[in-house]
This record gives structure tokens, C-alpha cells and sequence, in this order.
């Protein structure tokens, strides 16, 4: 594969049926294809878009070079009209999508493909392995994000997943309210504060925890963190305050029953006189065991596996459909499957957030049944549009491509405090609203003590 090309992160049937649709004279009929979820997974409330500012770069990389039109052509995959074809492949449609960071729920149009059939079917599986991950991701992020309430989060996952996956976590994650990560990479490429000092490993390196505390303290100073549970914490924590004094940052905690050992932790320091000295727990965190230290006497979290895995979904269960096409005479016709359990709505769509005092209670969506105009945002003097221009004729927008993750994290912490309460679910249809989506007894107390 070339250095950067991202064409093959795709599924074989895509350019079986681009071969087929180039055969029969279907291949250039303009195309609406939509990506958007049945349902949420887990009994979820909503969902956190995230992943379109990698999508957006990763189609302005696909692209079919030398190695790519060799391995299709040794292989047989497709013809040698087809290869032709593909050696000049540029996405010349337009995208729009919801912004990252915007709660979604069932039948939103998160994000749609508008271009020729051959275009725009060969986008299906990279557009849905970025955002069915990073939005996975994403929610669960932003559920121990309300869990948290004021206290830090810093993702400490990238020993639990692949390594590209570890870079898109961290960055979903940041856009869902953490504010910080462990991964390099992460920081690196999206501009992520970086954060971690040292393991366990450390600890047991030196001949004693404080010779292990003393070369800590002096390479990051006496404002670093220190590991103490390697042996006693109780020990540790005596140990740490000796070493770096009352002036010790932090002290972290990956062991044992959190919320008594940090209530026993903080009782220690305080009477050491470290009273400034932060708390900081992990140890396989969730949202419900965060919620659960609400009480506790912490003052920041790390959260690895958890994250990482979508929380116990690590999908978000999207797809990719055709919602509309040209006919054969030019004219547009709304298409949907009607398969049991499985059937959508056709039709170009145009989704809003219809608001109160401010404050997010309800998402709307239009539905053309062809290809005519949806209207504008001022036809909806309640509410705002959700979705944003993306690319134009082939055209990147630069700034959603390029905007810095951390204004899109400071933008999506803020909604998710005001949405996050009221969120509901909604229909496909133009004007019908329906009742929140149900949901288990535990995800109601989390939401609403959030």
C-alpha cells in the first residue's frame, strides 16, 4: 500500500459493485447516501458524534496509487476498465454532517454523501469504522465526563487497544469533555494535553519505594504525582510526603476499594499537613464507578479500558444507506430498505435541535421525499440547524478538517452540561417528536445526578 493512500481500508463488495454499476451504465447516476444508527446500543439516551475531522483526511487520502491498482489487478478483483477507472478516483461530491460533539440519536442523519454512485459507495466502510468507533468512544467519554462533574479525566487506554485506535480514542475522548491523555502520539498529531509521570514498574526497579520516590521527585520536582499503592499505600503515602514534603502534588491510587482508601488517603495527608496534595484513582474506572466516587474525597480520574471499549459498546452500531438517487429520466426518488428490523427511511433529510430558554429538548427532522429544498434554519425560528457543510464538490472544508480539537472539546463539553439532562429520541418523520428513549434504572440516576 502507499505511504499514505487510504483506498484499501475497504470492504471487497464495495468495488465489486462499483465494477458492475461501471458495466451496467448506473456508476455515474447521482447518489444520497446516509449514515446514521437504528438504534442505541445498551439502552443509551443519546449518543456523541465524534471522528469526522479524521474522515474528512482520511477520504482526502484515498486515493487508488500503484500498489493499490496492482494488488486489485494480481488479485482479480475487479476489471481492467475498473482499474482505469479507479487510477484517477477523487472525490469531487459534497458532505454534510453533524459537528463532532453533537448528541445524536436514533434515524439521525449524522452524516451524508451526496456525488455520483461511484463516488460515494466506495466511502461506506472507511466513513463507518472512523465514526462508529470514535463516536462509541465518544459516548462513553462523555458519560463519565457527567458522571465526573468537575474533577479531570485524563484517558489512560492505549495499552488496551490497537495503535491507531489509541490515538482516535484519546482524541474522541478529548472532544467528549477528558482533558487530558497518556498517548504521545494523541498530543502530537491533535494537539492533546499529554500527562503521566510513573508506573509500578519504577517502584519496583529501585532497592526501596523512596529511592524510587526520590529520583521521581528529583527529574518532575515535588508538583509531580506519585504511585503509591506499589506496597502499602499507608506506607506509600508516609513514604511520599518524607520524600517531597507537604508541598507533594499528587498522589495516585490504583487499588483497593477507592472511595474508602481515598477517604483513609486524604485523612493521612491532611494530618501529614499536605493538605494541597491532589488524589488521583484508576484502576479499570467506568461511568458508574466514577459516579459511585462522587462522594469521595478525589480530585481527578484516569480511565483506560473502559474508554477505550465504548464503556461495553465498542460500536456505535451505525450504517451507510442510499436514501435517494436519480432515476434514469433525471428525476430524484426516495429509496429505503423495508427489511424486517432492518428498514429505513428514505429521502434527503435536514435535522435540527429545537431549544428551550437555551436549553436542548428535542430533534427535529425533515424529510424530502425527492431531492427538493429542505429549507433553511430560519424556517425553524426555535432551533438550530445540526448540520454543517463538510466538503463542497470535492472541496474540504479547511476549517472543519483543520479546526484545533480542543475548541471543538471546550464547544461539546459545554452542550453536553446543557443537553445531556434533557436529551431525547426522535423520528424519522417531519414533524412527529416521540418520547425519550427507555433506559435502565442506572443510566437514569446518572444522567440526572450529572
Amino acid at each position: 500500500m502507499s505511504a499514505r493512500a487510504t483506498a484499501l481500508f475497504t470492504d471487497r463488495y464495495e468495488l465489486t459493485m462499483l465494477d458492475a454499476a461501471l458495466r451496467d451504465g448506473t456508476a455515474a447516476r447521482h447518489c444520497v447516501f446516509e449514515l446514521f444508527s437504528r438504534r442505541l446500543a445498551g439502552g443509551r439516551r443519546f449518543g456523541v458524534v465524534a471522528g469526522t475531522g479524521r474522515l474528512l483526511q482520511l477520504i482526502r487520502d484515498f486515493r487508488f496509487g500503484e500498489d493499490e491498482l496492482r494488488y486489485l489487478r494480481d488479485e482479480r478483483v475487479v476489471d481492467a476498465a475498473t482499474v482505469a477507472y479507479l487510477e484517477g478516483y477523487r472525490f469531487t461530491g459534497s458532505i454534510t454532517g453533524y459537528r463532532e460533539g453533537e448528541l445524536y440519536f436514533p434515524g439521525s442523519p449524522v452524516l451524508t454523501i451526496e456525488g455520483s454512485f461511484a463516488e460515494a459507495v466506495v466511502l461506506e466502510t472507511i466513513a463507518l469504522s472512523v465514526l462508529n468507533y470514535d463516536s462509541a468512544v465518544a459516548t462513553a467519554a462523555a458519560r463519565m465526563s457527567i458522571a465526573a462533574g468537575d474533577r479531570p479525566l485524563a484517558e489512560m487506554g492505549s495499552r488496551r487497544t490497537g495503535e491507531h485506535s489509541a490515538v482516535a480514542a484519546a482524541r474522541a475522548a478529548y472532544i467528549a469533555g477528558f482533558d487530558a491523555t497518556s498517548n504521545l502520539e494523541a498530543g502530537r498529531v491533535w494537539g492533546i494535553p499529554t500527562m503521566g509521570t510513573a508506573a509500578h514498574s519504577f517502584t519496583l526497579l529501585h532497592d526501596s519505594e523512596e529511592n524510587a520516590f526520590r529520583s521521581q521527585v528529583g527529574a518532575l520536582g515535588v508538583g509531580t504525582t506519585l504511585l503509591v499503592d506499589t506496597y502499602d499505600i499507608r506506607a506509600g503515602v508516609q513514604t511520599a510526603v518524607r520524600v517531597a514534603g507537604t508541598g507533594l502534588g499528587g498522589v495516585r491510587i490504583d487499588s483497593g476499594d477507592l472511595p474508602i482508601v481515598a477517604a483513609e488517603v486524604r485523612a493521612q495527608l491532611d494530618e501529614l499537613g499536605a493538605t494541597g496534595t491532589r488524589i488521583t484513582v484508576t484502576s479499570d474506572l467506568d461511568e458508574y464507578a466514577i459516579s459511585t466516587l462522587a462522594a469521595a474525597p478525589v480530585d481527578s480520574y484516569g480511565v483506560g479500558t473502559s474508554l477505550v471499549t465504548g464503556s461495553g459498546t465498542p460500536t456505535a452500531g451505525m450504517v451507510y444507506k442510499l436514501v435517494a438517487r436519480q432515476a434514469a429520466d433525471g428525476s430524484w426518488v426516495a429509496v429505503a430498505k423495508a427489511s424486517t428490523d432492518k428498514a429505513s427511511k428514505g429521502g434527503r433529510k435536514a435535522a435540527y435541535r429545537r431549544l428551550d430558554a437555551g436549553t436542548a429538548v428535542e430533534e427535529l427532522v425533515r424529510v424530502a421525499d425527492g431531492f427538493e429544498e429542505l429549507g433553511e434554519a430560519e424556517d425553524q425560528p426555535d432551533a438550530r440547524a445540526l448540520q454543517t457543510t463538510l466538503a463542497d464538490h470535492g472541496d474540504l472544508d479547511a476549517a472543519a478538517e483543520g479546526q484545533p480539537v480542543s475548541r471543538r472539546h471546550a464547544r461539546i463539553t459545554h452542550a453536553c452540561a446543557r443537553s445531556c439532562r434533557s436529551a431525547r429520541s426522535r423520528s424519522a418523520a417531519p414533524t412527529r417528536r416521540s418520547r425519550p428513549s427507555s433506559s435502565t434504572s442506572r443510566e437514569r440516576q446518572l444522567i440526572s445526578d450529572s
